[in-house]
């Protein structure tokens, strides 16, 4: 038989006169950081590591429940890791850079950036701490970008202190010294080192190219960064005139006021309504420019009329036909989302030029009425138009359509380009593989990335036009006429690392001839924040800043994250490891679902229905919240319930009111027995082997990632012991009197009672260790030194002592159906029987014979105890007596 290790177990426990919840989180949570318990051993080898990438919460404002739920799941697994031995790499990062922090710097402290101003070193915000929502944009005070950066700065390291203080209360085991800032100079070292290696590979390139814009932020947006959402609009049926002076060319368009950058007619080849058509020229309504009609078999003809004006942009279907069939370039559209100032050279006629006039400058809404009422006038617009409501795309964090206009932007090859290359097909082959090489937890969630890699149709626009980020680290030459060349890229060494393009200077250069002819120009784009996002692994585990840690956490074990960024943070991450090192970034990948309010939908910041966590944490303690967050399964939503949490405190107070108990049997102060030689009785014994069972069962779970199921088996085997095993054997562990211990083999048996109580209380506690850390650490206090987080996890082999699982279930259904009697006899469960026959099924006469002792002693039957077999399929009370009624407590 196994043997426990006493080791660490006190010479006397230490159990308070009244155990309680309260307060443990501050008192352990300051033990826990003052011992430095979750410290990574950096003296190590990648077998012995199990390292995590941690996702690194955005730093913009305050988390949210759903974090609690997510974060929760990966400390659960990390804390069973830690269990199991391994040396485990837990780092904490903080996404403090991009479009979040700078929106929520502007609503805090009142400011915008103005990169054209000073800096102002005495500079003071006009706010400090308000939400900023009843500030228009034009109200706010233009700044400086360094001291906008400067605030950007202060306020993510306030946020970052507080986000901190909410984890530690939660009781994530993080090695706090293993930090980083997505925006910090380690990781804006990685991120720049990154993009020259892949622009040296012929990876990462720039283009001048239609690109969607949002007006509101002043930036480029990638296809990942896309939100399609309802938006209401109105068809508008327009008269183009034939050039040959036939019928009219009816087409139906939301977007009029793009009239003027329209370039051809496009109908499908098949629709037998335009194939006179092909191949003639039409005039524009109003402005009278010549344009070809031509066929494309992305034209839709159950689509309205079945053909549509192409301009130059509406929208990304418009790209596609400029591309596919070469039509000229035609922009009307500003990055601000007004009209260009200058009448088009194209619109000639003088009526033409008079209609732009009136639209110049104007935002698209209002350019629309004007022209629209113009339409009317002429007569070219046939009939009303009619309301609508269409899908439209917006940036994830806009409030307005997003346009498409041409600008220089950066890319990172990604697949997205199969269709017109053909290292962009190979590329897609390649990660689409990449998925499969990843252990995907739940593996459903994988055909989520191959739907993204497989849907793929524009490489990664990496390129931003903000301001607090990483920069971009490239400069360009400037021709002796003073032109900026775009295609003599300028770069650093490896080892200038990081720098910024507005204040550095490219090797071989002098501050003096930035700007000038013949000298150099900084870029002044920063990288899309998930550019520096995608390398969080390499970040964290010290890529370019600490080869020997490096080497003993990469690739990673697991990335935990949200379903909703597979296409953006696990992708994207996918894309940049294996461009940069031809593998997969880590071995698993669990995948949490979503927290839905009471409506069931998704909790989140920009919808405004999110609980914030600190007060739920405080009312019913992490504990409790952590086994709401662990009930839930990877990959499935799960509603946002505060009845879990109740049970979950329940079920803490529990550990620690059954552990008090348990350890009070052999008298107050009395030291734990973990020799399993002592568990002679078959009871005890079968009280073992069912928890070896769960113990089997609920690691192979956790080794799966299924700490849901690792919970339901470790809990519903608790119970058991709570209300069955612990009612059997009290009377024979506790032995008041020492009647039992006078008796023959008596001594035996009390010692088998407590020993297998102590053997069982010191399984729970370290199966429900990583749920219920607290609780779980107040009760290791009680009976041994050191922490339980520290411990080993429970082995299986070690329960064996040869008992039946199968008694310990017989013995509870008897026990139910004595306490059944007494409860519809209305009397307490303390009245004594005077005497009581039990017949249960065949199969269980011997196990229930074997507890029948144990079972008199709980039941108080004084006299006879009768168990008989029957035809029953449950044990049922057949006979009996009780004496004079002992009335029930009400």
């Amino acid at each position: 038989m196994a043997q426990f290790d006493n080791s660490a177990l006190l010479d006397h426990t230490k159990v308070p006169e009244k155990a309680a919840l309260e307060g443990l989180e501050d008192r352990w949570g300051a033990r826990w950081r003052e011992e430095d318990l979750y410290h990574f051993n950096t003296e190590t080898s990648r077998e012995a590591v199990y390292s995590i990438d941690t996702p690194p919460p955005t730093v913009s404002g305050s988390l949210h429940v759903g974090h609690v739920f997510s974060y929760t799941h990966t400390d659960v697994i990390a804390r069973y890791q830690r269990m199991r031995g391994k040396n485990v790499f837990y780092p904490m990062g903080w996404d403090d850079n991009g479009l979040p922090t700078e929106r929520r710097v502007q609503n805090y402290y009142g400011v915008r950036c103005d990169p054209s101003l000073p800096y102002d070193p005495d500079f003071v915000p006009p706010h400090d701490g308000g939400d900023g929502k009843s500030i228009k944009y034009a109200d706010q005070q233009p700044i400086s970008r360094r001291n906008f950066i400067e605030l950007c700065w202060k306020l993510t390291q306030e946020d970052e202190k507080q986000f901190e203080q909410l984890w530690r209360y939660l009781g994530l085991s993080v090695d706090w010294k293993q930090n980083y800032q997505t925006i910090g100079a380690k990781a804006q070292k990685v991120a720049q080192a990154a993009f020259l290696k892949n622009l040296e590979r012929g990876e990462a390139y720039q283009s001048q190219a239609p690109g969607l814009w949002d007006v509101t932020f002043q930036t480029a947006v990638a296809q990942a960064e896309l939100e399609a959402r309802d938006y209401p609009g109105d068809y508008h049926a327009l008269a183009f005139h034939r050039s040959d002076g036939g019928d009219d060319v009816v087409i139906e368009t939301t977007r009029p006021e793009l009239l003027p950058a329209c370039c051809a007619l496009i109908a499908h080849p098949d629709d037998q309504r335009y194939q006179a058509l092909f191949g003639t020229t039409v005039r524009t309504p109003i402005f009278d420019v010549e344009v070809p009609v031509v066929s494309h078999p992305l034209a839709e003809m159950d689509k309205g009329a079945g053909i549509a004006m192409c301009c130059t942009f509406g929208d990304v279907t418009d790209v596609q036909w400029w591309r596919d069939l070469n039509l000229p370039l035609r922009n009307v559209l500003r990055k601000d989302g007004r009209l260009i100032a200058e009448i088009p050279e194209w619109i000639t006629s003088e009526q033409g030029r008079s209609m732009y006039e009136q639209m110049a400058g104007k935002t698209t809404f209002s350019a629309r009425k004007v022209l629209v009422e113009a339409l009317q006038a002429s007569g070219e617009m046939i009939g009303e138009k009619q309301p609508t409501m269409r899908k439209t795309n917006f940036f994830e964090k806009g409030d307005k359509p997003l346009e498409i206009v041409m600008s220089r932007q950066w890319y990172i090859r990604n697949g997205g380009t199969p269709h017109v290359e053909a290292n962009g097909k190979e590329l897609r082959e390649n990660l689409v593989n990449r998925g499969n090489e990843l252990a995907f937890h739940p593996d459903f969630m994988r055909v989520r990335y191959e739907n993204w890699v497989n849907g793929l149709n524009t490489d990664w626009l990496v390129s931003r036009q903000r301001f607090f980020g990483v920069p971009l680290p490239v400069w360009y030459k400037i021709t002796e006429a003073g032109d900026v060349d775009y295609d003599a890229v300028l770069t650093p060494n490896i080892d200038q690392l990081p720098v910024d393009p507005s204040s550095d200077c490219p090797p071989g250069y002098t501050e003096d001839q930035r700007g000038v002819p013949g000298g150099f120009q900084g870029e002044v784009d920063i990288l899309d924040t998930w550019a520096t996002s995608s390398l969080t692994p390499q970040i964290a585990g010290g890529w370019l800043t600490d080869d020997e840690l490096f080497k003993n956490v990469y690739p990673m074990d697991v990335r935990p994250q949200g379903q909703d960024i597979i296409r953006t943070w696990l992708f994207s991450t996918m894309v940049r490891a294996h461009l940069e090192f031809g593998e997969i970034p880590w071995k698993h990948a669990a995948i949490s679902g979503w927290i839905l309010d009471p409506d069931h939908k998704k909790m989140s910041k920009s919808k405004g229905n999110v609980v914030t966590p600190m007060a739920l944490l405080e009312k019913h303690g992490s504990d409790a919240v952590r086994y709401w967050a662990a009930s839930a399964r990877l990959g499935t939503d799960a509603a946002f319930d505060e009845q879990q949490m109740k049970i979950g405190r329940r079920l803490a107070m529990k550990v620690l009111n059954a552990s008090k108990f348990a350890m009070q049997t052999a008298g107050e102060g009395a030291p734990m027995n973990m020799d399993i030689a002592a568990v002679t009785e078959p009871l005890d014994r079968s009280m073992l082997a069912a928890l070896a069972h769960v113990v089997e069962q609920a690691t192979d779970a956790l080794e799966n990632y299924d700490h849901t199921r690792a919970l339901e088996l470790t809990e519903t085997l608790f119970w058991t012991f709570c209300d069955d095993y612990l009612e059997l054997v009290k009377e024979r562990a506790y032995d008041r009197d020492g009647t039992l211990a006078a008796q023959e083999d008596g001594k035996q048996k009390v010692q088998s009672a407590r020993t297998t109580l102590d053997i069982v209380i010191d399984t729970f506690v370290r199966l429900l260790a990583p749920v219920l850390p607290y609780a779980t650490e107040e009760v290791w206090s009680w009976y041994r030194t050191g922490s339980v987080h520290r411990a080993h996890w429970p082995v299986a082999s070690d329960l064996d002592a040869g008992g039946d699982p199968a008694l310990l279930h017989a013995a509870s259904a008897a026990l139910i159906a004595l306490r059944k009697v007494k409860t519809e006899q209305k009397v307490a469960q303390r009245s004594e029987y005077v005497y009581a026959t039990l017949t249960v099924p065949q199969a269980d006469v011997q196990a229930t014979q074997a507890v029948a002792q144990d079972l008199a002693a709980t039941s108080h039957i004084s006299g006879t105890f009768t168990v008989i077999a029957g035809d029953v399929s449950a044990p049922v009370v057949t006979d009996y007596e009780l004496k004079p009624a002992c009335p029930r407590k009400k």
